[in-house]
């Protein structure tokens, strides 16, 4: 491997001596910045390109990462979006299909966990999918995520703008405030928070994770009480809502087949819901002490699945009827949120501001989450050649300002979604996101595959990996299997009788022709061979990450002890 030694950039912000070590006063910050610079040397092959770029810097502490973990799982779907759930296929429905789908999710964290400790990348996932699968599914994969991250990002936005207007709608349902101020206001927040140094970001997602965590496990611990009669109404519920109205709805057919149609639109629905929950991988090649801490957050999503969703559906089903109107309003703020519905059939006021609030937090956590995220995607396919090296550019806090720049410039399409006549192209946007997480669960289940087989055939034991799953390689076929099949059939209504609408199927099935476009354009222009398991690169990178040391914790009361099991 060739290196260069000498080297002062100004540009990089980096001021080296001839063994490639910062000159600097601070020994914490020399640290850093020398772990960054064996990193990004090893990756490039050689000082003058982490000179001329830069390097990422790991500045994400266990507690941002533990609880960018969280926010990750906690989005506006579980406080909004699961209502629709509820409405369309009731109570048992939206639990069996959170709970099943669940359980893919957990096992499909369980191979990126093994492969992210490893070797814990800034943006890996489609680095993994190039280094064991084949470049072109790490192609397709990393630039259909980063699109979808960047449109996603204007989702939320508008999401966030929304929530506002329930405290600025007149009597006559218009607006105080046009919606465009709040967006102006928002997407400047997230660049702050993500312009400057990724430990900003990684403590807003500290707070914004926090006041998600306590507010669901308030209104779990509320909707416990309600349904043991402890509400103003003193009226014990039980599941007096899963025999009137029922358990289950209905779709398309009747019968038994109908039930199981509506099972199968709610595990449609939960896919989407559990977006973003690989985020902690994309953090990875940010993390302090990646080995210890990534598996921690790993083996947690097992914890945040059955608390957060599969208790919070059942919740839910307990407190509000699925034929409640109110569930079907559209209007994405509380007064659509099935925990606020379930709030007032309890006769409890004054919570709706307040679950609002929690709204709006989830909203602009997830925007925020979003350009970082895709960012570091962007960041990541221009480290294996398959994105301009421009994006390299990093400042001297180690952050890839260019590839931040470019995804938060597509929060401007925002902006659609404020006149009537641009909502429908907005909307067109964001249907090209629809499924682009599952191509990305997808991508990442077939990695693991190949992993699997690559150690396998370079002689590296199970028991020397950092973070060894359980169940391999049976578990990374289920998640394929399982996602594969919600793509397929995510669209299946349009195929029934009476309920073909071209739009509908366009809405359905657009990214599917988008991902294999990517795949395909890559494999052609680079004429790329799928990688035989001797030859996939599980070392490059690897030895730089070994050589890192981090200061042991050592707890000195039982309090620090609590916390540094919690973060």
């Amino acid at each position: 491997m060739a290196t260069t030694t000498g080297y002062s950039s100004e540009k990089a912000g980096y001021n080296l001596n001839n063994n490639g070590q910062e000159l600097t006063n601070d020994p914490t910050l020399a640290g850093k910045r020398r772990n960054s610079v064996n990193e990004g040397t090893e990756m490039y092959g050689d000082i003058g390109s982490v000179e001329e770029y830069g390097y990422v810097e790991r500045a994400l502490k266990s507690r941002h990462i533990q609880f960018i973990a969280l926010g990750g799982t906690i989005g506006t779907g579980l406080f909004v979006g699961i209502g629709g759930a509820l409405y369309k296929s009731g109570p048992l429905s939206i639990l069996l299909g959170y709970s099943i789908m669940g359980f893919f999710i957990y096992a499909m964290m369980q191979s990126l966990g093994e492969m992210i400790t490893w070797l814990p990348l800034p943006g890996a996932i489609p680095q993994m999918c190039a280094r064991y699968a084949d470049p072109a599914l790490g192609f397709a994969v990393g630039w259909n995520q980063w699109y979808s991250n960047a449109l996603t990002q204007c989702a939320e936005v508008s999401a966030a703008a929304t929530v506002i207007s329930y405290w600025t709608a007149r009597e006559d349902g218009s607006v105080s405030v046009n919606p465009a101020v709040w967006i102006t206001i928002i997407i400047l927040l997230i660049l702050g928070l993500n312009i400057f140094a990724v430990g900003i970001y990684g403590e807003a997602e500290f707070c914004f994770a926090s006041v998600k965590l306590v507010t669901i496990l308030g209104l779990l611990i509320l909707a416990f009480i309600i349904d043991l009669g402890g509400s103003p109404r003193h009226h014990r519920l039980g599941f007096e809502y899963w025999r009137n109205p029922g358990a289950m709805t209905t779709i398309v057919a009747a019968g038994n087949g109908g039930r199981f149609l509506s099972f199968w639109s709610t595990m449609v629905n939960a896919a989407f819901s559990y977006g973003g929950v690989e985020m902690v991988a994309v953090a990875a090649g940010e993390a302090e002490n990646p080995r210890k801490n990534i598996p921690k957050a790993v083996k947690r999503t097992f914890w945040r699945i059955l608390f957060f969703y599969v208790l919070g559906s059942l919740a839910i089903g307990v407190m509000v009827p699925y034929n409640d109107q109110r569930l079907d309003g559209g209007t994405g703020n509380a007064a659509s949120s099935p925990w606020v519905i379930g709030i007032q059939i309890a006769q409890i006021n004054a919570l709706p501001s307040i679950i609002n609030a929690v709204i709006l937090t989830s909203a602009a956590s997830s925007g925020n989450a979003f350009l970082y995220s895709g960012s570091r995607y962007l960041f990541g396919l221009a480290q294996v050649g398959q994105a301009p090296r421009i994006f390299l550019k990093c400042t001297k806090r180690g952050l890839p300002w260019i590839c931040v720049l470019v995804t938060w410039a597509f929060s401007f399409l925002t902006y659609l979604s404020v006149g009537a006549g641009s909502t429908t192209v907005f909307n067109w946007f964001l249907n090209l996101t629809t499924i682009a997480n599952l191509f990305t669960w997808v991508g990442i289940s077939i990695a693991a595959i190949c992993w699997q087989r690559a150690i396998l055939a370079q002689g590296v034991k199970r028991d020397d990996l950092p973070f060894k799953s359980f169940g391999q390689p049976y578990l990374a076929w289920a998640s394929l299997i399982m996602f594969s099949l919600v793509i397929i059939f995510n669209g299946w209504q349009v195929f029934t009788a009476g309920n073909w609408a071209v739009t509908d199927f366009i809405i359905a099935y657009v990214g599917v022709p988008i991902f294999f476009v990517f795949f395909i354009f890559w494999k052609v222009f680079k004429r790329t061979k799928w990688v035989k398991p001797a030859e996939a690169d599980i070392w490059s990178g690897k030895a730089a990450i070994d050589n890192e040391v981090w200061p042991e914790q050592i707890p000195k009361n039982f309090i620090e002890k609590f916390w540094f099991w919690l973060c």
